[in-house]
């Protein structure tokens, strides 16, 4: 049976359930919406909206294929978040959020910049109501995305290019935003936690005309941070709705965030010793085992009172695993955090024209800025094998007046960075739903074009070990640091890179989506699209001025069959291309294509009680090519010894694959008791290129093997109390990441798998709802990311309390 249309849905469900879908009307008919004769709450509203059934949102979710299908008739991977979830986990940003959805993890080595998260082992595109909203591509100069004006979370895996644009292999994470509703509501809400966390938020909507809406959300939170990973954030969201007519409808909508994030890029690091050239097991090395090198090659003579200091200060998880600073974090003064600046304006209408024809088209200005000055290396060598010389300056351990610091950093660096970027985009859909005898189906043609300006400039100072800025103290004891004084630009600071660059990418797509009999449907679509970059070099003599575009076809192709109402089963192909990156550098002679994605997905899908019970079980494997990794033989340093720039500095030819298998599952078997579990098993590993020091395949860096996330709530009424308490537990599990480096000497390093349980307890009254969350319940020791030979510490137990109030 073809299905209804959704053009009665109440209006804060046509507002929620996808405002990219095509088919679905930005706005219904307030007057579906219950009667109430004076003001309600924003969370009664929010309620409505998910929960006309729990799964009503998940259902209707039609982030993958922009059609009328329901998700137990869609024939691809796709996951939805809806607000109680977030609201239960007091998540306030969309790190906090990902460990509802299978797949989803923290991506490698992103030096604590932005979100940077991974689908299936691959990068992600960021979108708000299906518009641009940053994405990796090599760009990690994005904001932290929060929750603040966030209504669900809706994930589709895998290459997305026809119906999204310019975005990453890895699928697209579409946040839903607030709209605003005919009824009057307002909400506050506060929130104090652990290391001076405050923060307040309110919340606005109501109509001004029968057919005006408007909508208002600000808020400002600040928290000096777990080992001083501080934050403030001020947040200001206005959106305006107007119907011309029940065919014609328009949303305007704007956002400001100002936020400062602090970045540790180095965690807790690795200290360098290359097991590979020991036989002694890490633990039992002794000064004997760290044998000076041949006098000829010119690496470090150390003394057998040195190498015995070196022995003396190793422990068994030297050489593999991050060494345990405790509270300590190197991060320094001359650091500042990421003060990145986004505003983003967007204009949407929905209009219904001809015969059953329906055109969504929606215009965005995006703008984001950011500068800050973070660290990177401060590496801690202990026993380094470079180029077939043993201790080689300034790879080796330092000595400074004969005495040695076993704990000592080198090679430290200081990046000030300033970033921006501008985006135009403007995006159309055009539908129409059909029927021929006794085949129904939609077609959808969708357009797409964007046009980003980046402007980048970054420069750096150093310790000793480089001459190109006045010197930087070195960090003799890493468990205790001596910090610099004064300022980043009193040492003299060099211009490391300095360029503008343009993207201008566009896409053609025709989709048909075909409901071949009660239980069959089917999905094909094709698009071509182009990207074409332009870079200026403002760093090099003449400033010369370079172009490359790229431009091919993509596809995908979908079944799905219902098997009865409360089973089905789906196979999907698809194939994407995208620009590798938006930042990288370009010389008009050697750049490579447009990197190429493909994913296959074999999935089952099981609903129950009355639908209730929403369960996925998906088998994938996808693929992402043209990884860039660097040339060991390039080094740009003319004081190092191995100086030499007339090699290639980085190479072209890595590829990420990754197969496994996800499960995910939503229960509300009553108003008392719901559940949200996933799990992920995946074999992600990098194959390397031809120019790799290693050609063994390897796991992903900083990407788990398995990984689960459990939260299940249940409310109780206590005699004496007028409305229900509810208690809330959860566990998030992570398997060991690798963060080998085989530059370094390091070709096995880990950090080690976890488990932390978290919990809430909640009091919902007429108009106050309190709630009291905390994390980590055994004061878990564990690295929530992964960094470059290092992991980030997670944070301690801690508390947040919550409290709102509806008017």
């Amino acid at each position: 049976m073809y299905p209804q249309s959704t053009h009665n849905w109440p209006i804060s469900t046509a507002f929620a359930a996808l405002m990219t879908t095509a088919s679905i009307p930005a706005f219904a008919d307030e007057n579906n919406v219950a009667p109430d004769n004076g003001a309600v709450s924003v969370a009664d509203v929010e309620k409505i909206t998910v929960y006309g059934k729990h799964n009503q949102l998940i259902m209707d979710s039609g982030t993958a294929t922009k059609s009328n299908m329901s998700l137990m008739q869609t024939p691809a991977a796709v996951v939805v978040v809806d607000k109680l979830l977030i609201d239960e986990q007091a998540g306030t940003t969309l790190q906090e959020a990902l460990r509802n959805v299978s797949g989803l993890s923290q991506d490698g080595n992103n030096y604590g910049v932005g979100d940077n998260l991974a689908i299936r082992g691959l990068g992600v595109n960021y979108a708000y109501d299906g518009m641009y909203g940053g994405a990796d591509l090599e760009n990690s100069y994005n904001p932290t995305r929060t929750m603040t004006n966030i209504e669900s979370i809706e994930v589709l895996k895998g290459p997305a290019t026809g119906l999204y644009g310019m975005g990453a292999a890895g699928g697209v994470i579409n946040l839903i935003e607030k709209k605003p509703q005919q009824k009057e509501a307002y909400e506050m809400r506060f929130v104090v936690g652990q290391w001076d966390n405050y923060g307040v938020m309110f919340d606005a909507t109501g109509g001004l005309t029968d057919d005006t809406a408007y909508r208002l959300v600000a808020n400002y939170e600040t928290s000096d941070g777990y080992r001083g990973l501080s934050f403030e954030r001020s947040e200001l969201y206005a959106s305006l709705s107007h119907e011309f007519s029940t065919s014609n409808s328009v949303l305007f909508s704007g956002a400001y965030i100002d936020d400062e994030v602090q970045i540790d890029s180095i965690g807790h690091p690795v200290r360098l010793i290359d097991l590979s050239l020991i036989d002694s097991a890490p633990g039992n090395i002794t000064s004997d085992d760290l044998a000076n090198g041949d006098v000829a090659d010119g690496g470090l003579q150390l003394t057998e009172e040195q190498r015995q200091t070196l022995a003396d200060s190793l422990t068994s998880t030297d050489g593999w695993q991050p060494y345990d600073l405790g509270d300590t974090g190197l991060i320094s003064p001359l650091s500042t955090p990421n003060d990145g600046e986004e505003l983003r304006l967007k204009v949407r209408q929905d209009l219904e024209f001809g015969n059953d024809w329906r055109l969504t088209h929606q215009f965005q200005y995006r703008n984001y800025s950011t500068d800050y000055i973070r660290q990177t290396s401060a590496y801690n060598y202990i026993y380094h094998n470079r180029n077939g010389v043993i201790n080689l300056d300034p790879r080796a351990p330092l000595i400074i007046d004969d005495v040695l610091y076993p704990f000592a950093a080198r090679r430290q660096e200081y990046r000030s960075i300033s970033a921006e970027e501008s985006t135009w985009q403007y995006f159309a859909d055009i539908s129409k739903a059909w029927s021929a005898g006794g085949l129904r189906g939609e077609h959808l043609i969708s357009a797409n074009y964007e046009y980003r300006d980046m402007t980048y400039t970054q420069y750096s100072i150093w310790d000793a070990d480089d001459t190109r800025s006045d010197p930087v103290p070195y960090i003799l004891d890493i468990r205790e640091p001596n910090w610099p004084t004064g300022e980043f630009d009193d040492y003299n600071p060099s211009l490391r890179s300095k360029y503008d660059k343009s993207a201008k990418a566009w896409g053609l797509s025709l989709q048909e989506v075909l409901y071949v009999t009660n239980a069959l449907t089917a999905r094909i679509g094709g698009a071509y699209s182009g990207v074409k970059q332009t870079y200026q070099n403002q760093f090099s003599d003449g400033n010369p001025e370079f172009d490359a575009d790229d431009n091919g076809f993509t596809y995908n192709l979908g079944v799905n069959y219902k098997f009865s109402e409360q089973f089905a089963a789906f196979v999907n192909q698809s194939k994407g291309r995208t620009a590798y990156s938006v930042l990288g550098s370009l010389n008009g002679e050697d750049d490579r294509p447009d990197s190429e994605s493909e994913s296959f997905d074999l999935g089952t899908r099981f609903t129950a009680f009355d639908e209730e019970l929403l369960a996925s079980l998906v088998w994938f494997k996808t693929s992402r090519t043209n990884l860039r990794y660097s040339n060991p033989l390039f080094e740009d340093d003319p004081e190092d010894a191995f100086y030499n720039i007339d090699v290639p500095e980085y190479y072209y030819d890595e590829r990420d694959e990754t197969e496994g298998v996800e499960l995910d599952i939503n229960l509300m078997l009553s108003e008392q008791w719901s559940m949200n579990f996933n799990a992920t098993y995946q074999d992600a590993v990098t194959n390397p290129g031809n120019h790799a020091l290693s050609q063994v395949e390897e796991q992903t860096k900083g990407i788990a093997q398995k990984f689960a996330s459990l939260w299940t709530s249940y409310s109780h009424q206590f005699d004496g109390l007028a409305f229900p308490v509810k208690f809330s537990i959860g566990v998030n599990y992570e398997d060991e990441r690798s963060i080998a480096a085989s530059a370094f000497g390091i070709n096995y390093a880990i950090v080690d798998a976890y488990a932390v349980l978290g919990g809430a307890i909640s009091y919902v009254g007429e108009k106050w709802n309190v709630q009291l969350n905390l994390n980590n319940l055994t004061d878990e020791t564990y690295y929530s990311k992964a960094l470059y030979l290092g992991g980030l510490p997670g944070e301690s137990r801690n508390a947040k309390l919550t409290a709102s109030y509806s008017f």
